[in-house]
């Protein structure tokens, strides 16, 4: 099962107490105070591991509850610190605060018509990168704090504070150079497989790829690239129709677009239309998404009619760079493999300035 959204509640450790104790020993009758401090709560932390690649774990457990610290004790003995909460994330998790502080009201602000109010406040992209999601709370003082010139028997000392709290959406978006956009039955997820070590799954229906996969394309001078295959679009994606945002949050990172034409014109449709709706869908879902560099790739051209079509649509779409190809023969891989070559070492180029 994958997946790639999911909502949890963490809590940090309450921090120990401070406690109240004074020294009594053999031939120290009157010590003073020496209670020693609360320990401090244990963190909620986030760490990107690139040993997972989605958010499953925290379907079966959603809930991050780190250990709270200990009490302090005499001859000033501080508690032992909390024990963390160390979450493993995949590399691209987005993080969202809500505002709801327990499960129930975020399940109420769901349902209510002004909904759930979600603030952005990490996106961990690199390996091995941490983010404190909840912050342990800080231990009490003890009362050997508290002693002064004319108060030599202090018993105030300070409770520990409680650790933070809350509900928060995590949001998988898969990071890619190269994101393949296109109806299902495309050919996108033969297309990937021919292009990488991916091995994807083919078959002659639609949505056979119900999750994003990415694979690796390997050129000449040990250079590559990273290529997101994901779940095929169909008409009012934006609106999340058919798999919806399952498909288009993961496009978001990618520096380009391969939009995947069936010249063929499979099951009835037309390439033209079929290009011309998926731009709309893109530009719908996120304008700034619409604006990525994108090239066409006309899939399926060892079919009888695919070179009648593709002449209608270079007709149609003449300012549009297009790579001809049939994914299942291999044929025109090598010019696809140069374009995108020199597509994405362009855009790394730029990235880097």
């Amino acid at each position: 099962m994958f997946i790639d959204h999911i909502r949890v509640f963490a809590k940090a450790g309450d921090g120990g107490h401070g406690a109240v104790s004074f020294r009594r020993e053999k031939y120290v009758p009157r010590g003073g105070p020496d209670g020693g401090d609360g320990g401090k709560g244990g963190d909620v932390i986030l760490k990107v591991s690139p040993h997972t690649d989605n958010l499953r774990q925290f379907h079966y457990d959603p809930k991050m509850i780190a250990d709270s610290g200990v009490n302090g004790a005499g001859v000033r003995k501080t508690g032992r610190g909390g024990k963390p909460f160390i979450a493993l994330v995949p590399p691209g998790t987005v993080v969202y605060r809500t505002t709801a502080t327990n499960v129930q009201e975020a399940v109420e602000l769901e349902r209510s018509e002004e909904g759930i109010d979600m603030e952005p406040i990490a996106d961990l992209t690199e390996e091995g990168q941490e983010f404190v999601l909840c912050h342990g709370g800080k231990g009490g003082k003890g009362n050997w704090h508290f002693k002064t010139p004319t108060n030599r028997a202090p018993v105030e000392h300070t409770l520990g504070e409680d650790g933070e709290l809350g509900v928060f959406y995590l949001e998988l978006r898969r990071i890619a150079d190269v994101g393949l956009v296109g109806f299902p039955n495309a050919g996108k997820s033969t297309l990937i497989g021919k292009l990488s070590h991916a091995h994807p799954k083919v078959a002659s229906y639609p949505f056979t790829t119900l999750q994003p996969v990415v694979g690796v394309a390997e050129f000449e001078g040990y250079k590559r690239c990273t290529i997101a295959d994901i779940p095929g679009l169909i008409e009012g994606a934006h609106l999340n129709k058919g798999l919806g945002h399952e498909f288009l949050r993961h496009i978001t990172r990618c520096h380009m677009l391969l939009f995947v034409i069936d010249m063929a014109g499979t099951d009835g449709r037309d390439p033209v239309s079929d290009l011309e709706i998926l731009r709309a869908e893109i530009r719908e879902y996120d304008e700034e998404l619409a604006k990525f560099p994108w090239l066409v790739v006309a899939n399926k051209m060892d079919s009888d009619v695919a070179e009648e079509n593709l002449k209608n649509f270079r007709k149609r779409f003449a300012k549009v760079e297009i790579v001809p190809i049939s994914a299942e023969l291999e044929i025109g891989l090598d010019d696809l493999r140069r374009v995108l070559f020199e597509r994405v070492a362009k855009q790394a180029t730029m990235k880097a300035k």
